[in-house]
């Protein structure tokens, strides 16, 4: 009798767990779905006393890639693609070093070197936007197309400070795996590479995602770095200024289409990738 009301409680409340959860996924969902509709809207100007468009077209889409006269999107596009790939490699490569070389190895000065580095990512990076922007323009990084290289630096430079979360991974893998490949003659760049890596694959892909996604969607550096440079905007520079009051009567249904265009290369991304969240440490043993 116990053990069935038991049971009985126990459905009860994983039927409200998953009611609320239920909940809670509708809400989360509705700014994005009232984002997609905004971006079929058929009418202009920012209000709409309805959350389903009286009309539907394509032609917010259609502006993006056409119209250039105030706003070049596909340039903006290219610019954001091309700083996302290349500073995520970097700032992975950066972060998984960091990582691996303060959670294995021991040597001195490592307890004040990563007491500094904590200390350093507390503070916002906003704080140091002005200083990193007069060491780019002593560069001579702030004009043309080494405005990209400056902001791949700047995305990829700093990524090494923020190991916490992988060095607390690699932590998780026990030691003796690297002293048993040791034995057999490996050196620590084959237990870094066949070992380690692979185990990691789970902190290693939400490095990736994390860093590709950053300058999507960072605006205060993008447009420190950019200032008046149009050619140069990434697309969340240049999606705020669709926002501005002489563009959002004329650019805002556009602005939702950016929207929905720009989460397409990060969807794509976690798509690809999601596989080795679910296989983690024991689909990289198996492999």
């Amino acid at each position: 009798m116990k053990n069935n009301k038991r049971s009985l409680r126990k459905k009860i409340l994983v039927g409200l767990s998953h009611g609320v959860l239920a909940v809670l996924s509708f809400v989360w969902l509705i700014p994005i779905v009232w984002v997609v509709l905004t971006s079929f809207r058929g009418t202009k100007g920012s209000y709409s006393s309805t959350f389903f468009p009286t009309s539907y077209s394509l032609d917010n889409y259609k502006k993006l890639f056409t119209d250039f006269s105030v706003f070049n999107f596909p340039q903006m596009m290219l610019n954001t693609l091309i700083i996302a790939v290349v500073s995520c490699l970097i700032s992975t490569f950066f972060v998984v070093s960091v990582a691996y070389t303060l959670s294995r190895l021991r040597f001195r000065g490592r307890k004040a070197l990563m007491n500094a580095a904590m200390i350093i990512h507390l503070f916002p990076g906003f704080m140091s936007m002005i200083a990193v922007y007069y060491i780019v323009k002593m560069l001579g990084w702030t004009d043309g197309p080494m405005l990209r290289v400056a902001m791949i630096a700047v995305y990829a430079g700093g990524a090494g400070v923020g190991y916490h979360i992988a060095k607390g991974f690699f932590d998780t893998i026990p030691i003796a795996l690297d002293e048993a490949a040791m034995i057999d003659g490996a050196t620590k760049w084959h237990v870094l590479t066949k070992i380690i890596m692979p185990l990691s694959r789970p902190i290693i892909v939400y490095t990736l995602l994390t860093s590709f996604a950053g300058p999507f969607k960072d605006f205060m550096l993008a447009k420190v770095l950019c200032g008046p440079n149009k050619d140069y905007f990434t697309v969340a520079v240049g999606m705020y200024q669709m926002l501005e009051r002489e563009y959002i009567d004329q650019w805002f249904c556009s602005f939702a289409a950016a929207a929905v265009v720009i989460s397409i290369p990060i969807a794509t991304l976690f798509l690809c990738t999601q596989k080795y969240y679910a296989e983690g440490v024991s689909g990289a043993v198996k492999g």
